[in-house]
């Protein structure tokens, strides 16, 4: 069964991973600093899958965790959407890769200031973080990121500009 509302917690080795299921639209939580008891907690009392490369902390048990094999971003994003069985098409740019708060449409008259004239003038649709407050929209940077996504089987929708 899919599990697109399924939440994740990745431990501090796993930052890349974080950001980018993040960028494909599922709650991670991620923290650059935090010992292992209070990641399993976290886990146990969110209901969250420990993403973790440590063998000691996934072999503790008592909480879902899913030990990650590979080293590099593809690999590790691959083996979670396989093995958690993640939806493979998922709508981008919900949460912000930076903070993990569900990003909000705004009005594209509120970013005149807010970003660069160019990207004002060729873009119809922006987001922002009601945490960080940083703007984002699709631009160039996401031919890359739909082209990595792609590689390892997920497909976006076609973006609005």
């Amino acid at each position: 069964m899919v599990q697109e509302s399924q939440r994740f917690i990745a431990d501090v080795m796993l930052g890349r991973l974080a950001k980018w299921l993040r960028i494909i639209g599922y709650d991670t939580l991620y923290f650059r600093r935090i010992e292992d008891r209070q990641l399993i907690r976290l886990a146990a009392r969110e209901d969250r899958i420990l993403l973790t490369r440590d063998v000691e902390l996934f072999n503790r048990g008592g909480f879902k965790s899913l030990f990650i094999q590979g080293e590099d971003l593809e690999t590790q994003l691959a083996q979670v959407i396989r093995e958690v069985r993640l939806s493979p098409k998922i709508q981008a740019a919900v949460r912000c890769p930076l903070c993990n708060e569900q990003l909000q449409t705004i009005d594209r008259d509120q970013t005149r200031e807010l970003v660069p004239a160019y990207v004002y003038e060729t873009h119809r649709e922006f987001t922002r973080c009601p945490s960080c407050r940083k703007v984002f929209w699709r631009g160039t940077h996401w031919q890359s990121i739909e082209r990595r996504l792609r590689e390892i089987g997920l497909a976006f929708p076609p973006a609005n500009r």
